[in-house]
């Protein structure tokens, strides 16, 4: 097993790279020759499992000697089972708040609670519930596995053993560590008490409707799926002086962007600029907005980097929007590249957006035509009260974000 290997650098020592293209390529490694050791190796029967995050940083030529299969991540159902029967169990044991139970004989069955007691001086209503587990899930741990899940719950045992040890002895706590309710039991209501305050608050800056030139994208990045809104400022051309013979108007036609986007993405930004400059004269011919207008457009996080292929539809959106002085559906997000001619071309991480977009309450989704078979493969209860249109031009994005119908030209 080989742990991240997109994270293979190249140093002075040499490059890892290049000796794994011979190590994993079957028709080589079978007199593979460690230069350490100085013998060759049979590594022809050996399997060879790698990890990654992402592709992207994996040189090409190691990637083709691959079979890539993607693993999407856990979802919140996902994570509060897999805590419940694993993660709580194993970290109140751990903490000594739980122990096995004297009249179990040993088995090679997984850990769970039935297989537990509370140790001596435990109270037995000692708990961690459901709601508390789905709240860490969605308010604290958001990312593809249950790593910081794991740390939260371990977290509180501690805690919680520290205040059964304490009370018991008599020892006066400080006011953070002290218990602050009278039962042992950890739900939604006392939990801050034991983690802190959410890391993450509501994933909707604007919970009413969307101000003019803004719209929720959906990206896919290493620790899942996320909603991030696309964010567009018109500034008027201005005048460098007030003499009429030597006025002279600055500004209109340009574009400009922040928040440390990347190559692939500030190619996208120019892209959605052109086909919204050339949809706006047919919607509204005679329009000059991007004439008279610059265009700021900006992409919050600013500290977050942010790069891939899947918000072209998102930015010509919000372009539009703002142009057209008229706001996109509050409820809708949408997701998926763009080309020059207006083609909605297919992204990837559908599952995971559609997580982001429930947890953001979305319920109106567009998703290009090609990603329509990875919609069909994400679980039902996700689906449920969603509506969802499958486009492959921006003509039909345009209809669903603004509410028109075929026939609407201004």
């Amino acid at each position: 097993l080989i742990d991240e290997i997109d994270k293979l650098s190249r140093g002075y020592q040499g490059d890892p790279a290049s000796a794994l293209l011979e190590l994993l390529d079957p028709s080589q490694n079978s007199t593979f020759r460690d230069h350490y050791l100085d013998v060759p190796v049979d590594l022809s029967k050996v399997l060879f499992m790698c990890t990654a995050n992402v592709l992207e940083t994996i040189p090409g030529p190691l990637l083709d000697r691959m079979e890539v299969i993607r693993l999407s991540g856990y979802d919140l159902p996902d994570k509060v089972k897999i805590a419940e029967q694993y993660l709580i169990p194993k970290s109140l044991r751990d903490s000594g708040i739980l122990v096995d139970r004297v009249d179990d004989a040993p088995t090679e069955k997984a850990l769970s609670l039935s297989d537990l007691e509370p140790a001596v001086g435990i109270p037995k209503s000692i708990s961690i519930g459901t709601d508390a587990v789905e709240s860490l899930a969605r308010w604290y741990a958001r990312e593809a596995g249950v790593r910081n899940l794991q740390k939260y719950i371990e977290k509180i045992c501690r805690k919680l053993a520290l205040q059964i040890v304490a009370e018991g002895d008599g020892t006066e706590l400080t006011e953070k560590s002290k218990r602050k309710t009278k039962t042992w039991k950890i739900t939604d209501n006392n939990l801050d008490e034991y983690v802190g305050k959410p890391v993450f608050t509501s994933d909707r800056m604007y919970e009413e409707s969307l101000p003019h030139g803004i719209v929720m994208g959906l990206a896919y990045t290493s620790m899942g799926g996320s909603a991030l809104y696309i964010e567009t400022q018109g500034i008027a051309k201005a005048t460098t002086s007030s003499d009429d013979e030597s006025k002279r108007t600055m500004g209109g036609g340009q574009l400009k962007t922040t928040g440390q986007l990347g190559n692939v993405m500030s190619e996208s930004t120019q892209i959605a600029y052109t086909v919204a400059r050339a949809r706006l004269q047919k919607y509204q011919p005679g329009n000059p907005y991007f004439d008279t207008n610059d265009v700021h457009m900006h992409v919050p996080e600013g500290a977050t980097p942010k790069d891939g292929p899947s918000a072209g539809a998102a930015m010509t959106t919000a372009m539009l929007s703002l142009a057209l002085d008229r706001p996109v559906r509050s409820d809708l997000a949408m997701t998926g590249e763009i080309s020059l001619t207006g083609k909605v071309l297919p992204v990837g991480g559908i599952k995971e957006k559609t997580m982001a977009a429930r947890r953001a309450g979305i319920t109106c989704l567009i998703f290009p035509v090609g990603n329509k078979k990875d919609y069909d493969e994400v679980p039902a209860y996700l689906k449920e009260d969603l509506e969802v249109h499958f486009c492959d031009d921006y003509e039909q994005v345009f209809q669903v974000a603004f509410c028109e119908q075929d026939s609407w030209y201004d």
